[in-house]
């Protein structure tokens, strides 16, 4: 699965209330799937596993946007739109497979038309993940789930950059509430497996959906099955700081 480049793997995921209250206008989720990349290697899994999580977080109560094979317009668009969703809502989450990379410590969220061939265009032409943050901001609980893996799709392109292979800058949720989840730690790829989805968003797809199911012991249960199903070859890496307990993607 030839996916994230230099840094992030993955796709974030989504905290819900603690109990079964919650409507969807309280809980929203922004979910893009690339596969179909113009300039660099298309990609199998994205769309697919994008519209399987979309489908799950829908039967857990979410209000979901889907952003399929999305250009960086049809993404800064939807960001923006899905921003002014998230702000009074209590839980947002933003789900990402595809292509991503880093470049000296900045993370970025790569769109299918995304033609990279300096270091000068990937600010231009990505999204970068500090956006995505700044543009997520609930009242109380904010996911995301990175969905790919760290090779860099624009290598070549890229030679001049001086960012330390394999490196991984801190990130400044701005949040204590906020959870990252990548489906590999730094140095690992993130597999495409054999199944219709990936390992990372089939472990996710089992336990986050476990009805009153602790999102810490969901995100362990993941890691734990990722492990297992990959040989040990890919390892999910979990971000941020949470506050309270027993925050459930699923009420009992």
């Amino acid at each position: 699965m030839h996916r994230l480049p230099a840094l992030l793997a993955g796709f974030f995921f989504a905290i819900a209330l603690p109990t079964g209250s919650a409507h969807a206008a309280e809980r929203v989720a922004l979910v893009i799937g690339n596969a179909k990349y113009q300039h660099v290697t298309a990609l199998k899994n994205p769309a697919r596993d994008a519209e399987a999580m979309a489908a799950a977080l829908r039967s857990a109560g979410f209000a979901v946007t889907v952003a399929i094979d999305a250009s960086q317009d049809q993404m800064r668009r939807a960001l923006r739109d899905f921003g002014k969703q998230a702000e009074p809502a209590d839980c947002a989450m933003v789900f990402f497979a595809g292509h991503g990379l880093e470049i000296s410590g900045v993370t970025y969220l790569v769109p299918i038309d995304a033609r990279i061939e300096n270091v000068s265009d990937v600010e231009h032409k990505t999204v970068p993940l500090p956006s995505v943050l700044a543009a997520v901001t609930p009242k109380k609980l904010r996911l995301v789930i990175y969905d790919a893996n760290r090779d860099n799709p624009f290598a070549r392109q890229l030679q001049r950059d001086t960012s330390p292979p394999g490196g991984r800058a801190s990130i400044d949720t701005g949040s204590l509430d906020t959870l990252i989840l990548y489906a590999t730690k730094a140095g690992q790829v993130a597999l495409e497996g054999d199944g219709h989805n990936s390992p990372f968003t089939t472990a996710l797809l089992k336990h986050l959906m476990t009805p009153g199911l602790d999102i810490s012991i969901a995100a362990r249960r993941v890691r734990d099955e990722v492990l297992a199903s990959t040989g040990r070859k890919q390892e999910p890496f979990t971000y941020g700081s949470l506050t309270g307990t027993g925050f459930a993607l699923v009420p009992k």
